[in-house]
This record gives C-alpha cells, sequence and structure tokens, in this order.
C-alpha cells in the first residue's frame, strides 16, 4: 500500500511549489570566489539571525559538526557532549575518522546534562588524559524525544564550559522548532555559544543545506575545512535559494507541526499497549514505549501495511516526527490506524 501519511522524520520535506519557482529563478555565481549573490544572501541571514559575524552555507548539518569539531579541536583532544548527541551515533564514525576526536558521553534525561555534570567531567591537566576541549549541546535534542533545552540551563552549561576553557557548539539542527516553540528568538539562543548551525532540510522544508555561524575567524577556518572536505560548490545559488525561501515563509508554520504532534501524542496516548506522556511532547517529535504484545519492528510494519509510516527505534519504542508534508487530516488518519493496529 502507498505511504498516505509519512512521519517517519522530517528530513522527508519536499520543496513546495513556491519554493521551486523562487530556486528556478535564483540568481547565481561562482560559490568560491564568493560572488554568488544568493549564497552570500543567505549567509548573511544566518549570521543575523543567530548574531554572530559571518556564516557558512554548507552541504548538510553532519559537515556543519564535523567542520566545528575540527576548527575547535586539535587530534587527541575531547569533545564533551550527551550521550544520545548526532555526531556519537549518525555521523559514521566521524569525529574519530574525521577530526580524530575523542568523544566523552555525558548522561541526563531527555538528551540534557546539567552544568554539575560537565563541571564534573571536564578533565584535569593531565598529559595522560585527553585534554577536554569542546562542550556540545543538541537543541532541540532528537533522541531526547524532541526536547528544549532550558535558556538557563544552556547559560549554566556554556558558563562552566567557558570558565574552565572550553570551546562551545551548538548543533542547532532543529533549533528553529525550539524558537518557535518558547517564542526566545534564535539569537538569544546562540548567543553563548562560539559556534551554532541551523538547518534547512528539516521542519523547513528545503532540499538541501545547513549554515553554520561564528566569528569571522572560525568561518575563515571553516571555509578552509570545506574545501579540503569537498564541500565547496560552484553555481550554488539554486540550492541555497531554498534556504532563503524557508526563513522567510516556513519559520512561523512550525507551530502547525507541533500542534499536530500534541494532537497525536494525544490521541496515542489513550490507546491500550503504549505508554506515552503527552506533556513531554514539547516540539514535532512523539516518542513513544510500546507495553503490549507487539514489538516496535511488528507496530511499525502493521501501521505501514495501513499506509502510515513511523520508525522503530529500538525494540520497543517508535518515534513520530510531524512537518511540512503532513497536515491535521493525516494526524487523525495516522490516529484512525493506529487505533487499527493496537487494538486489534
Amino acid at each position: 500500500m502507498a505511504i498516505e501519511v509519512d512521519l517517519y522524520s522530517d528530513t522527508l520535506t519536499k520543496p513546495t511549489l513556491e519554493m521551486r519557482r523562487f530556486m528556478c529563478e535564483a540568481d547565481v555565481g561562482d560559490e568560491q570566489k564568493h560572488e554568488d549573490p544568493t549564497v552570500n544572501l543567505l549567509q548573511e541571514m544566518v549570521a543575523d539571525l543567530l548574531g554572530k559575524e559571518a556564516a557558512l552555507f554548507l552541504p548538510s548539518g553532519t559537515m556543519c559538526n564535523e567542520i566545528a569539531l575540527r576548527v575547535h579541536c586539535r587530534h587527541g583532544e575531547e569533545m564533551l557532549a550527551h550521550k544520545t548527541a548526532h555526531p556519537i551515533h549518525f555521523e559514521a564514525g566521524g569525529p574519530a575518522a574525521l577530526a580524530g576526536v575523542n568523544v566523552q558521553a555525558l548522561d541526563g534525561p531527555r538528551g540534557q546534562y546539567e552544568a554539575a555534570t560537565l563541571e564534573a567531567a571536564i578533565r584535569p591537566d593531565n598529559r595522560h588524559m585527553p585534554r577536554s576541549r569542546l562542550a556540545w549541546v543538541e537543541q532541540t535534542s532528537n533522541l531526547g524525544g524532541g526536547s528544549i533545552w532550558p535558556l538557563d540551563r544552556v547559560r549554566a552549561v556554556t558558563g562552566v564550559a567557558r570558565r574552565r576553557g572550553l570551546s562551545t557548539h551548538m548543533d542547532g539542527a532543529r533549533l528553529m522548532n525550539a524558537v518557535v516553540a518558547s517564542g526566545i528568538p534564535a539569537q538569544q539562543w546562540a548567543a553563548p555559544f562560539d559556534s551554532a548551525w541551523i538547518d534547512f532540510t528539516k521542519g523547513l522544508g528545503a532540499p538541501v543545506g545547513a549554515a553554520i555561524a561564528g566569528s569571522r575567524d572560525f568561518i575563515a577556518e571553516a571555509w578552509r575545512l570545506k574545501q579540503q572536505m569537498g564541500g565547496a560548490m560552484r553555481q550554488a545559488g539554486i540550492i541555497a535559494a531554498g534556504g532563503v525561501y524557508a526563513l522567510k515563509h516556513h519559520v512561523k508554520r512550525l507551530d502547525e507541526d507541533h500542534a499536530n504532534a500534541k494532537r497525536l501524542a494525544e490521541g496515542l496516548a489513550t490507546l491500550p499497549g503504549i505508554n506515552l506522556d503527552p506533556a513531554t511532547v514539547e516540539t514535532n517529535l512523539v516518542f513513544f514505549d510500546l507495553t503490549g504484545a507487539l514489538d516496535a519492528s511488528a507496530a511499525v510494519e502493521q501501521l505501514l501495511a495501513r499506509g502510515v509510516r513511523m520508525g522503530a527505534l529500538g525494540p520497543r519504542t517508535i518515534r513520530a516526527v510531524t512537518h511540512l508534508d503532513v497536515s491535521a487530516q493525516g494526524i487523525e488518519r495516522a490516529l484512525d490506524t493506529a487505533k487499527a493496529v493496537f487494538t486489534g
């Protein structure tokens, strides 16, 4: 059966007709010579959005993360991140393979750690140990269920890092979800960090790209690594235009995704064999555990057979993600299907 409601990931969003037209009409030039006006515009928009001196357009969020690691850390040094962080699980061993960086995984509920946890984990000055160099925050936390790091916790964590001589980085793949849900401007979220980035391909609905921001010196070094890692492009304005359009037209509408996620969570929570507290759903990610006879793999197969796709994350955990291409009607269709699966 064809997929009618796809809740597998917000990376599945497709550019709208209006975005496609905007991309087709984009003014372009040679990005590597800094002559592509649309790329330049997008970088200026992101630098302004995040309150940084400069920004750099990159093909993916993973490249943003890996470049940040290489700018901030030397080989053999250490980044400290929550144990669910994206580079630990979803970047093909990039911190080790590309940056030569050790990773210390920190604990804490819902993808977040406390300032005291970071403080205790920072290494002493001992030549037998890796040097702690970078504190890492993922906003929102994917494997933390789309949780939003509170601003006071962000400030406390980055304050510890700064006092102890560490650099700071924010993986902002879903930062704009946090911005819309909290009402706190992106610039305030990014202010405590030395580097931060946003993704255009998730809830914002663009087909390609992300952009990282920081000081001019940071971006100059990031440009060198972009070139080295094969990320430098030519007439990239065609794809950068998707990001420009997204920032102009697709940010405020993230509220719709959050409302749809909340409705989905409330409906799923009423079904037998599902453990889910709707109060934990803060943005567009809905995680739930199965307590009945069905395991996650069997459940997602049965949902898919009825035209609804979700993702199994472990033997008894399922993730559903709302986004631009899922309407309120689609959520009701998904709930009807889930009811059929979980009530037999």
